[in-house]
This record gives structure tokens, sequence and C-alpha cells, in this order.
């Protein structure tokens, strides 16, 4: 289990965490959603250990790890812009972290993760070679072959669109699952997070405005802030996928 003990985090004076308390249990999904400049990236940065607190605690498996160094906390993260290396095809990407530690990962089990992402046909692919959604999976695929104890995304799938998009959703799901494996993700949009957590963290102002299942967020908003900005953004899709459709009946009816 992952705790959070009063977290406060400031920059310049200006304080963008305040009072984080948060419990995460082993195995779970969970979102942290919210506008932009809300304090959700430095919270993952936080957890991962590339930045240090002001004060509060950080507890993983009953140890406080607030000081751990973030090589020594076994967490790994997946950036938004993959951090592949593009010099070194899919197969080298994927086992690099592997040449230190050689004995994280056998070789069955690197084959079992290229098979469950699907990327046993691009493994002498170039980088520059494959799709967003490709990407999306060779970076997972490094990340997990180090096992991690916890797996941290940012904006995972904000490059990506429709299918593409769906597909890497499921992968998530399925590697958190299979693996046990407690996975916290970043992003700004609700849908995202309703459809892919066990529970979302809503944070607003650097405080936690709610944290639960995404049936409590959607039936039970906290307070008009959640229920305006959940509610807001997921009436932008909507109308974005009727524009869509709209568009697209118009372009017919022309060609016809």
């Amino acid at each position: 289990m992952l705790k959070l003990q009063n977290i406060n985090k400031s920059y310049g004076g200006i304080s963008i965490l305040k009072n984080i308390d948060l419990e995460i249990k082993d195995g779970e999904i969970v979102s942290i959603l919210g506008p932009s400049g809300c304090g959700k990236t430095t919270l993952l940065n936080l957890i991962l250990g590339l930045t240090d607190i002001d004060s509060g605690k950080i507890i993983f498996n009953e140890k406080d790890i607030t000081n751990v160094s973030m090589e020594k906390r076994g967490f790994n993260i997946v950036f938004q812009d993959y951090a592949l290396f593009p010099n070194l095809d899919v197969y080298k990407n994927i086992i690099y972290g592997l040449k230190n530690s050689p004995k994280i990962s056998t070789k069955e089990e690197v084959e079992e993760l290229i098979n469950m992402l699907g990327l046993k046909p691009h493994l002498n692919k170039k980088i520059e070679q494959l799709s967003g959604g490709q990407k999306q999976r060779v970076a997972l695929a490094r990340t997990m072959v180090m096992k991690p104890k916890i797996l941290l995304l940012d904006e995972p799938l904000s490059a990506l669109d429709g299918v593409i998009k769906e597909s890497i959703k499921s992968k998530i799901k399925q590697i958190a699952r299979e693996y046990n494996l407690t996975t916290i993700i970043v992003t700004h949009d609700p849908e995202e997070a309703l459809t892919l957590s066990d529970k979302v963290l809503i944070v607003n102002e650097g405080k936690i405005a709610q944290f639960g299942t995404p049936n409590e967020i959607v039936s039970s908003p906290k307070d008009n802030f959640i229920k305006e900005f959940i509610l807001n953004q997921l009436e932008i899709k909507r109308n974005n996928i009727l524009k869509l459709f709209s568009d697209e009946m118009l372009r017919y009816e022309q060609v016809i």
C-alpha cells in the first residue's frame, strides 16, 4: 500500500500541494485528474521521487520512503513523449534497462511481455517506423521488464486517437491485473480517468477535491467544481464527436 500523509509542496513561495492525505491499495489503478496547473504532475513527481516534498511523509509497504532516492524506490514512469532511443530498434529499447540489471527479468518473461503487448512483429523496426500507439506499447514494455513496484504514467493517451487509445487503455488494464501492479496515471481527461481507473483522485488548486470510484465521482460529486469540471469536459467531448459526425455527413451529402 502507498500512503501519502499531510504532503505539502511549494515553489518560489507559491503553494502547489496542500495537506495531501491519500491511500492507494496494491494493484489499484488510480487516475489523478484535474485542470492544468492544479498540481497533479507535481504529485506524480513526488511519488516517483523526482521532486522532494516540503513536509509530510510517503509510506510504501509500511516503510517511510520520504527521503529515499528515486533510484532506490523501485517505481518507474512512462513519460508523455515516450522517451525512446531513436538509434535503437524496438527490441533493444525494450531490454535497455536490463543491461545493468540482467537478472530482473528472464528472457522468457521479456518474450511474454512482448507477446502481451503485440510487439513481436515490430522488434527489428526503428522507433521512427512506429505509430504513436506502437511507441506507447514499447515504452510500457521497456518499463515493465524492470518489474516496477509502482507504475506511473504521465498523460499516456494524450497523443493517441480513437481505436488506438482504447487499445492502449486495454493493455494498461491487462498489465495492472496480471501483475497486480499499482498504477498511477496523470490525465486531464475525465473520460479517460472514469473508464480506465478503479479510483479517481480529483485535484483542484493543490488540494484533494474528491477521491473515490468512478461511480462515486459521477453519482455523488462532492461540490460544484467537480460536477462542472466532469460534466463540462464530457460535454465538450460529446459536442466534438457530434460535430465530427455532422461534418462527415455534410461532406457525404456534397459528394452525392
